[in-house]
């Protein structure tokens, strides 16, 4: 069963986040989710102040800078691991370095496959 892991930050984390304690710490995370075989994919993201949010209402589209919903928290990046349930997902997601500061919110992908650029399902 595939789940994405929705990374919550605060608006600090982000800015902090070039620490290279921090840094470390994502990357080994990474690495065990791989040596596992269980990482089908993931990224981190900008900061919520480069976002731009799309909307259309009564067919025209509307265009807003940042993040359009009023948060304490934003989506810092994701993963999406294969594991084989809910249980093992939790697992992974309080290893995750940000749990400790932050908010890690899983949740099943709708279907059974994670689309990549080539179009082909994972």
């Amino acid at each position: 069963m595939k789940y994405a892991l929705l990374v919550h930050e605060p608006q600090e984390y982000f800015d902090s986040r070039k620490d290279a304690a921090a840094m470390a710490a994502g990357r080994a995370y990474g690495e065990a989710l791989q040596a596992a075989g269980i990482f089908v994919g993931g990224a981190g993201l900008e900061s919520p102040r480069a976002a731009t949010t799309v909307s259309v209402r009564d067919g025209k589209r509307q265009v807003h800078d940042g993040p359009y919903a009023e948060t304490k928290e934003f989506l810092a990046g994701f993963g999406i691991i294969d594991v084989p349930d809910l249980d093992a997902a939790l697992e992974w997601a309080a290893r995750h370095p940000a749990a400790s500061h932050s908010s890690i919110e899983v949740r099943p992908l709708l279907g059974s496959h994670f689309v990549v650029a080539s179009g082909k399902p994972s």
